[in-house]
């Protein structure tokens, strides 16, 4: 690997992408991680670009439950399974007070063509690798991709639930149990279902 330290940061995201590709649907792309966030630790301040391009920030979500979900690379087999059964359980977590957002180092370009590809009815945001290493979902800026990580963070900016462990064919489910077990609405002031 000393020879990537080398190349443009570029070069090296997507050498690293092609080596992850590779890999089994699912298999860890890093031997270890940050740290994750523990339920009750303060989320980090964050300001991503959208699909769009637009600016959203978690001052822009203070007051609100949200999901973010970092997902490996953009229109990828289980990136997109797990966005998609995100999508189908999208309006029984907005029915939760949940919003829901992808994360990964993709480009607002790419994450625009998944979000079209896959009808999503959320934003994703692009990150630089800066709140993903502070938040456990990769080991470095240089990263090619992150890991497939997932936080509920409650309207006080306190993790209510960090999902170390993703299973995307199951983990809509899983949050959604969590949601309506109300670990939302108990964060929210709003009565539990």
């Amino acid at each position: 690997m000393p020879m990537l330290s080398r190349l443009p940061r570029r070069a090296c995201r997507a050498l690293t992408v092609a080596a992850a590709l590779l890999l089994p649907c699912g298999a860890p792309l890093a031997a270890q991680a940050a740290a994750m966030l523990a339920p009750g630790d303060a989320f980090p301040a964050w300001s991503m670009p959208d699909q769009s391009g637009k600016q959203v920030s978690s001052k822009d979500l203070a007051g609100k439950t949200y999901l973010l979900w970092y997902y490996p690379k953009a229109m990828t087999p289980g990136c997109t399974a797990e966005g998609n059964a995100l999508r189908d359980s999208f309006p029984a977590l907005s029915a939760q007070g949940v919003e829901v957002l992808g994360v990964s180092f993709d480009e607002p370009a790419d994450n625009a063509k998944f979000v079209e590809a896959q009808q999503f009815p959320f934003r994703l945001l692009s990150d630089d690798g800066a709140l993903a290493v502070q938040v456990g979902a990769a080991e470095s800026r240089d990263q090619a991709t992150t890991r497939r990580i997932s936080y509920l963070v409650g309207p006080d900016g306190k993790v209510l639930r960090a999902y170390g462990t993703v299973n995307p064919a199951s983990h809509a489910q899983e949050v959604l149990g969590d949601a309506s077990a109300g670990g939302a609405a108990k964060a929210s002031g709003a009565p539990a279902p």
